[in-house]
């Protein structure tokens, strides 16, 4: 039970652009900065306020509730926001800009938005490219779904594929049960691939299978799986370089470009 509430929790943090992880205990990594923890343990047991404790302790900035104590919270996004961030205001509006060039970058992203097509955002470091995409997750059809966001740069190689696509139990060393990948939780909803041009070429590969086909397959399985998403991806490198140098799939380029919108450097 607990291990479908976690799963519940992730979905719902995906679609406000959080990254999850889902462990036991021991399998916590010191590398991750955690903002909230749900722990699924027992509260009768004794180990219950020791293992609460250590985590407090590792975890400074990190809020720690037990999953049962906040369990109708874990799927409605707006409760979601306020237990992630219970010092916050709901944002009301994206910040869209006075100026000239920004006018003329919002409504090209409101044009955008209404067709159903892959968006490439290019744009330096620092200039809001994943808040232009959730934007335009805003103004689209599928703005009821999941907007579901990725960092490829921050996903070591190895685990990328099973972040995207899934893995069923036992596909790898570790993957001790089921777990749906990116795709699936964005099911309906938009898709949003950050930092792009730092996949790997292998991956580029089986991305753009997934894209031409639309279907998923997780590691570990034969079984096709609809990946019905509006795909949405940013880098702030040069991507038309990186296919004359070879280190980015031409075909790959073309197909995550159906539209693309640029942002201006805010100096």
């Amino acid at each position: 039970d607990h291990a479908e509430r976690a799963e519940a929790f992730a979905r719902s943090a995906d679609a406000l652009g959080y990254a999850t992880v889902i462990v036991d205990g021991r399998e916590a990594t010191e590398k991750s900065s955690p903002k909230l923890i749900l722990l699924g343990c027992d509260t009768r047991n004794p180990e219950w306020s020791s293992k609460k404790a250590d985590l407090a302790t590792r975890y400074p900035e990190a809020r720690i509730v037990h999953i049962d104590e906040e369990s109708e919270k874990l799927t409605d996004p707006k409760q979601l926001r306020r237990l992630l961030k219970p010092n916050e205001e709901e944002p009301r509006s994206l910040a869209l800009g006075r100026s000239r060039s920004m006018r003329e970058l919002w409504a090209a992203v409101e044009r955008v938005a209404k067709f159903n097509v892959t968006v490439l955002i290019t744009g330096e470091t620092g200039t809001g490219k994943e808040v232009v995409a959730r934007r335009i997750h805003q103004l689209s059809a599928r703005s009821n779904k999941p907007f579901v966001a990725v960092n490829c740069a921050a996903i070591p190689s190895e685990l990328l594929e099973s972040e995207l696509f899934g893995h069923e139990k036992g596909a790898f060393t570790g993957a001790t049960k089921r777990r749906p990948g990116r795709f699936e939780r964005a099911q309906g909803g938009t898709l949003f691939l950050d930092e792009i041009g730092d996949m790997p070429l292998a991956m580029q590969a089986k991305l753009l299978r997934v894209l031409e086909t639309g279907e998923v397959v997780r590691l570990g399985s034969n079984e096709p799986r609809k990946a019905d998403v509006r795909f949405v991806s940013a880098t702030n490198r040069d991507l038309q370089a990186m296919v004359a140098e070879g280190t980015f799939r031409e075909d790959l380029y073309f197909r995550i470009n159906g539209a693309h919108v640029h942002l201006p450097p805010l100096r």
